[in-house]
């Protein structure tokens, strides 16, 4: 049983929720504000629940007060930006009211589930600091031991990098550990996967817009660059800018300015940079496609990262790892793979590299009757395996178009729609919007 504090200053919905949270065995207790909360010796919660705007304080103000205790936000007022707001000041999540019961039994599972896994891993770190260099980071091959080097390095300074690497093989990954060990580490990492956008939305979304900038600007609101003011900022799929964003962020990067939609105003902020792309940058500079000028702003310092492929006995480390967490994540004993099933995931291209690697075990773990996964469970013996590698060879050859097109119906009959979207770095929206676009006729069902 997990004791939580309910901190809401309307009467029903305190209640309601109070009544919830106790038919799921919880010890639940209700108040009315910061100050009452302050009463009941917060630290001691497993979890609090507050409101954002609370009479007084702001429940955000409970954040630092109950640390180590997990805080999670309720607010009416569901913007990006005040989500960005509460977890930079410390929130574990954010929910938007109205939820409805499920969505808050659910959050409220994961976040206790999590808290006790983190006071497990705080009991392990020192192990797990001299097994894995950086936070997260599984390396031994040369070329790993090389990038993570170049990222402690670089994370010690403020300037921008652009990482570069194939679809899955990792990128947000080393933005991360590049945050982490970067003086920067006690503020936001803000991730924008700027595929995600629609071209109109693209530079709100961004850069903010002010009220009646545009059909649907009801009011002023601050965009992503500015929400990241004394952080960090992850821009994955930075190939996917349009022009028009592509300049305004080139004035963030050389004066430290932006603008929002519908303002003459200049803001200043303090942002460093981090970006991201599959995409060959320079031959789309050479296209006309992306901004010379910002390329060589965004490309200050280059991290390439290999492909699993090439990572050799690095494959058998992270496969046992993700093993390792996929078993807990289902409740299952210790599993292992047996030696046949090492030899394929060796001998495996993976087009999708550590993604779809997580993949392929998260079926096998789910599909497996036993605790030894076997090299059928894998279900890689139909496919095409490091030596061969007929798609990668094409890749040097076609455009972005051509290879898109041609991975996709080679890989749609064996992998469901997430799954294509996950090995592809996209949204399920995305993959559809290409298909559309590239005119792919869906799998047969």
């Amino acid at each position: 049983m997990s004791s939580i504090l309910v901190v809401e200053d309307e009467p029903i919905i305190q209640e309601s929720l109070v009544r919830l949270l106790r038919r799921q065995g919880h010890d639940v207790t209700g108040v009315a504000s910061v100050a009452e909360a302050e009463e009941k010796s917060i630290n001691t919660y497993d979890l609090i629940i507050s409101d954002l705007r609370l009479p007084g304080e702001p429940g955000t103000e409970l954040i630092g007060r109950a640390a180590p205790t997990p805080v999670l936000i309720m607010t009416s007022y569901s913007t990006v930006q005040s989500a960005v707001e509460a977890m930079k000041q410390g929130a574990v999540d954010y929910i938007a009211k109205p939820f409805n019961h499920d969505e808050m039994i659910l959050t409220v599972k994961r976040i206790l589930e999590n808290s006790n896994v983190e006071q497990q891993n705080t009991l392990l770190k020192g192990e797990i600091a001299r097994n894995y260099p950086i936070d997260g980071m599984i390396a031994e091959c040369d070329a790993m031991l090389d990038i993570v080097a170049r990222i402690r390095r670089v994370a010690a300074t403020d300037s921008t990098v652009l990482i570069q690497g194939e679809t899955g093989t990792g990128k947000e990954l080393a933005a991360r550990a590049i945050h982490s060990q970067s003086q920067r580490r006690t503020q936001a990492l803000v991730p924008v996967n700027c595929a995600a956008f629609a071209e109109s939305q693209v530079e709100s979304e961004l850069f903010g817009h002010e009220r009646g900038a545009f059909t649907g600007a009801l009011e002023m609101k601050k965009g992503l660059v500015e929400a990241a003011n004394g952080a960090t900022l992850f821009l994955d799929e930075i190939g996917e800018l349009s022009l028009d964003a592509q300049a305004r962020l080139l004035n963030v990067l050389e004066q430290g300015e932006i603008r929002r939609v519908g303002s003459n105003k200049l803001t200043r902020i303090d942002v460093r940079v981090l970006a991201a792309t599959h995409k060959n940058l320079r031959q789309m500079v050479e296209a006309g496609s992306f901004r010379e000028d910002l390329f060589y702003r965004l490309n200050v310092v280059e991290i390439t990262l290999p492909p699993l492929r090439e990572r050799g006995r690095d494959i058998h480390l992270l496969a046992d790892a993700i093993l390792t967490k996929m078993a807990q994540r289902i409740h299952r004993k210790p599993m292992a793979f047996d030696d046949e099933a090492y030899a394929q995931l060796t001998a495996y291209a993976w087009p999708g590299n550590v993604r779809e690697l997580e993949n392929v075990i998260e079926r096998a773990v789910i599909v497996s009757q036993d605790d030894v996964i076997e090299a059928a469970e894998l279900a890689l013996n139909n496919v095409e395996t490091a030596s061969q590698l007929p798609l990668y060879e094409l890749e040097n050859r076609l455009s972005l178009d051509e290879y898109f097109v041609s991975f996709v119906k080679k890989y749609q009959p064996q992998y469901n729609e997430t799954e294509l979207a996950r090995m592809l770095g996209i949204s399920r929206k995305n993959l559809w919007e290409k298909r559309q676009r590239l005119d792919i006729p869906a799998r047969k069902q």
